[in-house]
């Protein structure tokens, strides 16, 4: 009796992944933060005559809803696949907005949801992630805190009182089982990204690096309101969560260029284990793959390095 359920259950989960004329980046359903920068793709599954491509929002032609034409690249990695590019875009207006792209044969559709935010009413934003914290951690923290008689808990968590609670899901765009560097990307961005990935939407090419980025919390927080920003945890900090708070790439394991873009971004306080990553090859304990002292180059940037609680001690003494 299970075999002709399962075959019916594995038509109906392929009748909604049949293949689409084109890939288009940010994905559809997004949900983009007005003003929140962030990178526009289409890839088309072969190659393409430029002339014959047209792409619009809202009716609008793309140059003109986003200020740039973007680069057209005809043979994407080498391959006879085209795609369009846009870096480093905004939309300032809330509201529903429809994207279509047609190469003259095929064309795509995909729409976003752009949403504001009202007036900041925070002074101070502390984001604290205990990772892996699904509501069945918190049932199993509070029996095993409080107790439970006749199916009733003896107490309740400090976290069961709060006065505004929200949940998130943080299935990945290729993958319902989530790791941490998509999941703790929902967090920074609010969008949905592949597995292994973390600022970024996970395109087709080679490199790790070059994926159309999304613009992350501490991004935002920094850029426009000029805000300091702490990033504190208890494992390395090119790690999967705290480097989402910064990162742009879909391999997490990168660590030495994470490293690279920790000291780009600039945060005002960075905390954590994993010098093995700032430490140039050579060096004892180090994992560089490379000779550059990222330490030396923190140091250069202005910060205080401190590897020792005496040394952390006397920082504070200083603030």
């Amino acid at each position: 009796m299970t075999r002709p359920f399962a075959a019916a259950a594995l038509v109906v989960l392929l009748s909604g992944c049949q293949a689409v004329a084109q890939t288009i980046y940010p994905i559809d359903r997004a949900a983009i933060l007005a003003g929140a920068h962030f990178d526009f793709k289409v890839e088309f599954p072969d190659r393409i005559d430029p002339s014959k491509l047209k792409v619009t929002v809202n009716g609008a032609d793309l140059a003109a809803a986003f200020g740039q034409p973007g680069t057209f690249v005809e043979r994407e990695d080498g391959k006879e696949q085209s795609a369009l590019m846009l870096r480093d875009v905004t939309l300032m207006k809330p509201g529903n907005v429809t994207v279509e792209v047609s190469d003259g044969t095929r064309s795509r559709a995909v729409t976003w949801t752009v949403f504001d935010t009202g007036p900041r009413r925070a002074k101070n934003v502390i984001l604290f992630i205990g990772d892996g914290l699904s509501p069945a951690h918190r049932v199993a923290a509070r029996l095993l805190s409080k107790g439970i008689a006749e199916g009733k808990s003896l107490g309740k968590l400090a976290i069961d009182d709060m006065p505004r609670m929200a949940l998130v899901a943080t299935a990945g765009s290729d993958s319902i089982i989530t790791d941490s560097a998509n999941a703790a990307s929902a967090y920074t961005t609010g969008h949905k990204t592949a597995v292994n990935a973390m600022g970024v939407y996970a395109d087709r090419t080679a490199s790790p690096f070059d994926d159309p980025k999304v613009e992350t919390i501490a991004s935002l927080a920094k850029r426009r309101h000029g805000m300091a920003i702490g990033i504190v945890t208890n494992t390395e900090v090119e790690d999967a969560t705290p480097a989402s708070m910064v990162a742009h790439t879909r391999r997490r394991a990168a660590y030495d260029e994470i490293v690279a873009q920790f000291l780009a971004a600039r945060p005002d306080v960075l905390m954590g284990g994993g010098a093995a990553n700032f430490l140039p090859q050579g060096a004892p304990g180090s994992r560089r793959g490379d000779t550059i002292d990222y330490v030396a180059r923190f140091r250069d940037a202005g910060y205080t390095v401190a590897t020792t609680k005496t040394e952390l001690d006397a920082v504070n003494a200083k603030s």
